[in-house]
């Protein structure tokens, strides 16, 4: 019997080399030069001067920072619910078997797949103060003409349903899913026992989608924060900064003032309020489904 100690074996770490190589490349490398960019001034017309955190305590300081970030969370708070809310809701209609289900699962989820630019192109056309479809028809039934991306009090309410339009089908999709995996059994027994549709939706299929709920909400937090295609075509931040966005900001600093090291500092604001945004969320959505945390 042999005393000698018994070698590693390095191949598992061999299957995760490719991984790890990708995320340290694209991942912690870039989150590391971001942190140090951030820190620094830096134009193209100069080079880098350490500063320490007064871009951070600036921004602080900027009418345009802050109505930045009120404008994202705005936007999160109106957006996240809807797109939790009506695709489940979408979903829960799509599972049932009826005539031309196959065609109204295409029709409602195919607007995701088409690219951003072509989907708000055409929203352009069609909120068109003067020729736009919608304002046709509302002027055909005898309303009046809105011009719907012009007005401060619109003009964000037209983004957010834009958004719900073209990005609910992936969560409708992710619901689908999950909803076809449930178990029958729990229905069949609770419809034995009297329960309403109501009262089975409440207590078996709420809380058996808890998980995939949570996982929606995170990803459309993090969208919210992220949002810029939307703000770039539809308004470019207007009217009067009512839809500027802190990663429209972003893009305005770095690629328009060339400000790279304050650039740098709002993503890692982004990042520190998505952190906060999502745990805070999560907890109380959590909660309200029934599981302490």
């Amino acid at each position: 019997m042999g005393t000698g100690k018994k070698r590693r074996d390095f191949t598992p770490f061999l299957f995760i080399l490719p991984f790890m190589a990708f995320f340290l490349v694209f991942i912690v490398i870039p989150l590391i030069h971001g942190l140090l960019l951030s820190l620094q001034e830096w134009s193209l017309l100069s080079d880098p001067v350490f500063v320490g955190l007064d871009n951070y305590i600036e921004l602080l300081d900027v009418r345009r920072f802050r109505a930045a970030v009120q404008n994202t969370f705005m936007f999160a708070v109106q957006s996240v619910p809807l797109l939790l809310v009506v695709p489940l809701v979408l979903a829960l209609f799509l599972n049932k078997t009826f005539v031309g289900q196959k065609l109204a699962q295409n029709a409602i989820i195919s607007p995701f797949l088409i690219p951003s630019s072509s989907v708000l192109l055409l929203w352009i056309w069609m909120l068109d103060s003067q020729t736009g479809m919608i304002n046709q028809i509302f002027k055909a039934v005898g309303l009046p003409g809105q011009a719907w991306l012009s007005r401060q009090g619109s003009a964000m309410g037209v983004i957010v349903f834009v958004t719900l339009w073209w990005t609910a089908g992936y969560n409708i999709i992710l619901f689908l899913s999950s909803l076809q995996d449930l178990p029958q059994d729990l229905y069949e027994a609770a419809a034995v026992d009297g329960a309403s549709g109501w009262a089975q939706f409440w207590h078996i299929t709420l809380p058996l989608l808890r998980n995939r709920m949570l996982f929606i909400t995170t990803l459309q937090i993090i969208a919210s924060f992220k949002l810029f295609d939307q703000v770039y075509i539809l308004t470019g931040g207007g009217p009067a900064g009512s839809t500027r966005t802190l990663a429209f900001y972003l893009y305005e600093t770095g690629f328009r003032d060339f400000m790279f090291g304050r650039a740098a500092a709002v993503s890692w604001y982004m990042f520190i309020m998505i952190a906060i945004f999502g745990l805070l969320q999560a907890k109380l959505l959590t909660r309200w489904l029934g599981e302490g945390v």
